[in-house]
């Protein structure tokens, strides 16, 4: 199969967690409906395009930025003392929120469509990019290092593949199972050293009373380093030899 392959960089980037809202914490990596919801704004589609995504790399700190937050319950009338700000009748409450900014991030991501005609739709897009690429936050921007076509074919090793210590990848929990890739560090009755989460991948809207909602669909992962790939197993690889995790 084929690929379009993505070496970016960024300064600083939120990956917004959807449960967390006093602090905006982050994902140690973009989510795969991060990625996914970036190809489509940067391609202009309209609807959903099934793709995979592989997706891995690292940063090098995080830190917490201040911001404004402003809150407000439906209907509640303005109280002194209670709340900051009054507008028209109804009162807000102002005060300090953080963000966790992950700093100086490297990434390669392989974006893997189910059609492949929209392969060439997603290189030229990002080669000649219709505005500013960003990743999490609209104002998390993007350096584009790379931009390339590739195959990804599914090969027998004839030795080991270890990964730089320092990058991070997802790795779904079912391609683990086989015990072809390798997590050094594992521990007596642990199955898969690394942190378990369970990602939004892509949605179907749904029409509730009247409301409109997100089903998402979700794929469990592991967040994880110190990958091996051992000798004699089968594993993707692109044509320059980097592995690919598709979810």
């Amino acid at each position: 199969m084929k690929a379009v392959r993505i070496v970016l960089e960024q300064e600083t980037a939120n990956y917004k967690k959807p449960t967390s809202f006093q602090l905006k914490e982050s994902y140690p990596l973009p989510p795969p409906s991060t990625v996914i919801g970036m190809v489509h704004n940067i391609c202009g589609f309209e609807e959903y395009a099934p793709m995979d995504v592989s997706i891995q790399g690292s940063y090098f700190s995080r830190h917490l930025d201040l911001f404004t937050r402003y809150e407000f319950k439906n209907g509640m009338t303005f109280e002194q003392g209670r709340h900051q700000l009054k507008v028209d009748k109804y009162g807000v409450v102002e005060g300090p929120g953080y963000t966790e900014l992950l700093v100086d991030i490297k990434l390669m991501i392989h974006i893997i469509p189910k059609d492949e005609s929209y392969l060439n739709i997603i290189y030229e897009s990002f080669l000649n990019p219709r505005e500013y690429v960003s990743l999490g936050r609209r104002e998390d921007l993007v350096y584009l290092k790379e931009i390339k076509m590739v195959d990804v074919n599914r090969k027998k090793l004839d030795k080991d593949i270890e990964l730089d210590p320092d990058v991070k990848a997802y790795i779904k929990c079912s391609d683990l199972e086989d015990n072809s890739i390798v997590l050094d560090g594992s521990a007596r009755g642990v199955s898969y050293r690394g942190t378990k989460y369970k990602l939004n991948k892509n949605y179907q809207l749904h029409n509730i009373k009247n409301n409109t909602i997100r089903n998402w669909n979700k794929v469990e992962v592991i967040y994880t380093s110190h990958i091996n790939i051992v000798e004699d197993s089968y594993a993707l690889l692109d044509e320059d030899g980097n592995p690919v995790f598709p979810i």
